[in-house]
């Protein structure tokens, strides 16, 4: 009985919390955004700066510029044009970090790209100045640059050996051609990057306007403000950016690559919804019965179930500003491919047709529900979520009203919105390693 009483009593303190997750918001007169969660359970301060700065800006020529960029934030930085703050080099900003128990880390993918930082509150002045100069005056070092483009060139020659690496790219480049979402860096392209490249991309979309700022930790609102605009201060403003094209979705092709491997590796897909999308909570329910729910999904109880034809097969969507992808993906032996590519569009023509049934749906909206807690059961875990609320200016109340909304998924929903994003003559399909046909 004592265990029940514990249990209850967990359970009220744990919505509690979850209810009492105030976000904050407010925006500096720099034009950056903040968002901010006071938590004074532990006396850490956990930080993010985001921009509009991840590989969709690539150049064209250039792709990988974006990466580069931001991984070579901390290679070095110049003298500030003002005060006493000298140049320091690589080695010096990884001990300043080191020296107040700093953890600097960084975020980059198609849409983003940014730093974060882990501080005690006692050491916090000394890190995030220091962090805010690595955001303002990298110095991008000639020599590291080459460094870090051969590492990039030999990482990029190694992928093309992995069937799942060749997959991958093949799946990117036909599900969105040459929208800047398909566009991916190869060795050309790496080559043709220069240290004026770096310089001009830092200046365009390391901008002040343009920054979101999240925290989460032992401080006030008062000072995750000076902390925003410390941060922030030394940033340019920007001008603004021109409109990406819209993503197209084009005629489902089948794409077969020859390789050795023993196992056949498939993907399957088109892109599918965006962070703002209306669909998204049914999409995300609906998904999980398709094949996001691991073993009691469609697609495993159809592919290694019933039929034994690979280990794993599972589907997810990933929202992005655009329509990110929507992909099925799975290994198998290759003689077995072809079959197996056949379960999985069957299965998927059934879903689209009939939609989930009502225990398959409780089922998903049960254990969505139950797992909620864990994206937010850690200050890190809450950081990068607000940092996603912030950047795709999503409602501040998302996190509040995530698990209303899940429960309120009808069967009909799912089905809809499944019809409306998922067109069987739609999906993109690249098999490496079987025969062609």
């Amino acid at each position: 009985m004592l265990k029940i009483i514990s249990s209850v009593v967990l359970c009220v303190a744990c919505n509690a919390s979850y209810a009492a997750l105030q976000i904050q918001s407010w925006t500096l007169s720099n034009g950056a955004r903040v968002l901010f969660v006071e938590n004074h359970t532990i006396p850490m301060l956990d930080v993010s700066v985001d921009f509009d700065a991840g590989s969709r800006r690539d150049p064209a020529g250039k792709s990988g510029t974006a990466a580069l960029t931001g991984a070579m934030l901390a290679r070095g930085i110049h003298a500030a044009p003002t005060g006493n703050e000298g140049a320091l080099s690589e080695a010096q900003i990884s001990d300043a970090f080191a020296d107040t128990a700093a953890q600097r880390g960084g975020r980059f993918d198609d849409d983003r790209a940014g730093a974060t930082l882990r501080t005690l509150v006692t050491e916090r002045e000394t890190a995030v100045s220091l962090l805010a100069r690595v955001l303002a005056y990298p110095s991008f070092p000639e020599e590291f640059l080459q460094r870090d483009k051969a590492r990039t060139i030999s990482a990029i020659k190694e992928s093309l050996t992995k069937p799942e690496a060749i997959a991958g790219k093949a799946f990117s480049k036909r599900l969105y051609g040459s929208h800047p979402y398909g566009q991916q860096a190869d060795v050309a392209s790496i080559e043709a990057i220069k240290r004026e490249d770096l310089l001009a991309f830092h200046a365009k979309y390391y901008v002040a306007n343009r920054a979101v700022v999240a925290l989460i930790g032992d401080v006030t609102r008062a000072e995750a403000d000076q902390i925003a605009q410390q941060l922030t201060q030394r940033l340019p403003q920007g001008e603004a950016l021109p409109p990406l094209p819209p993503v197209t979705i084009a005629p489902g092709e089948e794409e077969r690559i020859s390789h050795q491997a023993s196992q056949a590796h498939i993907l399957i897909g088109m892109p599918g919804m965006a962070r703002h999308d209306p669909d998204h909570f049914a999409l995300t329910v609906g998904n999980y019965v398709l094949g996001g729910g691991g073993f009691v999904s469609r697609l495993m109880q159809q592919v290694r179930e019933q039929r034994g034809l690979s280990y794993g097969v599972s589907s997810y969507f990933i929202p992005m500003a655009q329509p990110g992808p929507f992909q099925i993906s799975l290994q198998t032996k290759k003689e077995q491919a072809d079959q197996a590519l056949q379960v999985v569009r069957s299965t998927v023509a059934d879903y689209l047709r009939d939609g989930p049934t009502p225990a398959e749906l409780k089922a998903a909206k049960d254990n969505l529900i139950g797992g909620f807690a864990l994206r937010i059961d850690s200050n890190k875990k809450i950081l990068e979520n607000i940092a996603a609320i912030g950047f795709y200016d999503l409602p501040l109340d998302y996190l509040d009203t995530w698990t209303d909304k899940v429960s309120k998924v009808t069967a009909a929903e799912v089905k809809a919105a499944f019809q409306r994003k998922i067109q069987l003559d739609k999906l993109a399909t690249v098999v490496v390693g079987a025969a062609e046909k």
